[in-house]
């Protein structure tokens, strides 16, 4: 697969590189990161990431300007179906590759890269980057590991298996970096995210089948002075509550006139429900973007009755 990819990349002089809307970091860190090795390794490439950017994080990276381009590349990180792509008209692009750890939804018709078993978009970078024989660096390896320690939630999910621990020790061995640097970059937060913690867990209603949830309104974003994309990134906060099996925040973005509803397991596999909401993700961490308040509790209530079946066969 990495002679493939490997080909098609020396093949374009103009590589577009997206991912899916709602960034997060391993999105964006597998972007950048991919962006920056290829420039390294290609320096007469034009190779740009795209993409709606967050405040929350600005300070990992800058994206690059869309721009209208011909007879050019596209490559989508993180991203299993087309229609979540952010900003990219199609009809630009000569050929795509996607590349992602999530389950199969659509094939792109170009090359298809997935591993659904892997920790993150970012993991599967790392291991490309390596076939390749990519020449690398400091930086970029800090963007790998950035990512992939984020929807890996510092290595507490199952998909940090022995593999991905060597992978991230060859990036240190060979391309050393602060790991110190890396989870100040990720995790320190200005005081007024902190506070919408504390109002997220003051407001969360928790069912008596281990449902957790809450609605954050574009009211309480303006209050706290945050970003949409930041209120519902808080999410992985909430993993260890001892009451709630699955919990779930409900996020209004008046900038997309949708509401982002971001889910989270301890038990049950939720992307079923995800999906028959037009939405996706992993067995344990899924998304759904809705209109409606309305279309956001038919997703709360069947994720009520499917802890209510879970619990039954327990």
């Amino acid at each position: 697969m990495y002679r493939k990819l490997l080909k098609t990349i020396k093949k374009y002089d103009t590589i577009v590189i997206a991912r899916h809307i709602g960034v997060d970091p391993d999105a964006l860190c597998s972007q950048l990161a991919l962006r920056d090795a290829i420039k390294l390794n290609f320096p007469e490439k034009k190779v740009i990431a795209i993409g709606t950017g967050s405040q929350k994080f600005a300070h990992i990276g800058k994206l690059d300007k869309l721009e209208t381009v011909s007879n050019a590349l596209l490559i989508v990180t993180d991203t299993p179906d087309i229609r979540r792509v952010d900003s990219v008209d199609f009809s630009q692009f000569s050929y795509i590759v996607k590349i992602d750890h999530h389950p199969f939804v659509e094939d792109f018709g170009g090359l298809e890269i997935i591993n659904d078993q892997a920790s993150s978009a970012c993991e599967i970078i790392m291991e490309l980057l390596i076939d390749m024989k990519f020449r690398l660096n400091s930086a970029i390896a800090e963007l790998l590991f950035m990512g992939l320690v984020s929807d890996s939630n510092r290595f507490l999910f199952d998909s940090s298996t022995s593999h991905l621990f060597s992978l991230v020790s060859y990036y240190l061995d060979n391309y050393p970096f602060e790991l110190s640097s890396c989870y100040s970059k990720l995790y320190l937060r200005p005081l007024n995210e902190v506070r919408l913690e504390g109002y997220i867990s003051l407001n969360m209603i928790v069912t008596d089948h281990g449902l957790g949830y809450v609605s954050i309104t574009d009211d309480i974003i303006q209050k706290y002075g945050v970003d949409s994309a930041s209120a519902g990134n808080m999410i992985n906060n909430f993993n260890f509550i001892k009451e709630v099996l699955v919990w779930v925040t409900m996020t209004e973005d008046l900038k997309n006139n949708q509401i982002r509803i971001s889910i989270r397991s301890r038990g049950p596999e939720i992307n079923n429900i995800a999906e028959k909401h037009h939405g996706g993700g992993h067995k344990f961490a899924s998304g759904v973007r809705v209109k409606t308040m309305d279309e956001a509790m038919k997703v709360i209530d069947d994720l009520e009755q499917l802890l209510i079946a879970y619990q039954r066969e327990v």
